[in-house]
Parts: C-alpha cells; structure tokens; sequence
C-alpha cells in the first residue's frame, strides 16, 4: 500500500487536547483528486475532537470539502461543497478481529472504527476516507438533463422511436 495523500499521525499516549484541525495543501488535494477521480478539490478540512476510551480513541468532528468533479451524464464538471460529520473509534490492531469472533449488536451511537499500529493512527487518512464515502460517484451537474436529451434518452416509460413503439404494441397484446 502506498503512502496515503493526507497523513497526520497522532501519537495515542497523551492524546492532543482540544480542536485538531486537519487541512489539505495544494500538494496533497492535487493526489486526494486524483484518488478520488475528482477534476480537482478546492478547500478540504476537518475539525476534530479526541477522547481516550481507555484502549480505544474516539473521534469526533466535521469535514468540510469543496471540489469539481465531472457530471456522470454530460461529463461536464460542476462544483460540489459538502458537510459531513465525522464520528470514528480508532483500536489497537487485533482489536477488530477479536470483537468478529463473537456476535455483536449495533447501538445508534455506534461508530465506524480503524484499527492502529504501534502507538500512532493516521487522522488525516481517517479524514480521506470520510471524504470518500461522501463523494457522490452518479452526481448529476446542472446540464445533466440537456444531455440525456440530445443523447435520445428519457426517463422510462417514456422512450421514443420503432423500438419503443414495437414494445408498446407487444404490451398492448
């Protein structure tokens, strides 16, 4: 696995104190692009809360993003800014695969967790991620529907030509 685009390594023994503020260079939003397949990502930055839960650490916060990314009807690129929360338990390795040897129930204020290696875990890669899973891959820009029309495709049930009346005809039978 190669080097992730945004690292922050945290150090688990003392965990920092107040609001972390992760914030993606140039450099780095240029690769997380790339990544992602976006056009380009203009602003990205979360702020964060740590609390030790004894072996585990949660996270808590926001990431913020603004980026371009390309219509999946037209392929022109719009802008897109999103809010999302952040809400991760980070463990020590081998916790994971403990807690999957025995049934577990969910509870609404459970959170996803990232197991840790050594004494440090990676809050800008957790920060990617979040960013990943909030980017939509099917966004539609604000031509989307001009160009399904000039490519003949509507919406269905509506479809035009001798194909379409053919299939109408046969359901009629």
């Amino acid at each position: 696995m190669s080097d992730p685009e945004l690292s922050r390594p945290i150090k688990t023994r003392p965990i920092p104190g107040g609001t972390i503020v992760v914030e993606a260079d140039e450099t780095e939003r240029r690769h997380l692009a790339g990544r992602f397949r976006l056009t380009s990502i203009e602003m990205l930055r979360a702020e964060i809360a740590l609390d030790d839960k004894g072996k585990a650490i949660r996270a808590n916060g926001k990431v913020e993003a603004r980026f371009t990314q390309p219509c999946s009807v037209s392929f022109e690129d719009f802008p897109v800014t999103i809010s999302e929360p952040l809400d991760l338990r980070f463990v020590p390795e081998g916790t994971l695969a403990e807690s999957h040897d025995e049934e577990i129930e969910l509870e609404a204020d459970d959170c996803d967790e990232i197991e840790y290696f050594g004494d440090t875990f990676d809050l800008g890669e957790a920060v990617s991620q979040t960013l990943g899973l909030a980017i939509d891959p099917y966004a539609e820009g604000p031509n989307a529907d001009a160009a399904r029309k000039t490519a003949g495709i509507t919406e269905e049930g509506q479809q035009d030509g001798p194909l379409a009346e053919a299939l109408a005809a046969l359901k009629k039978g």
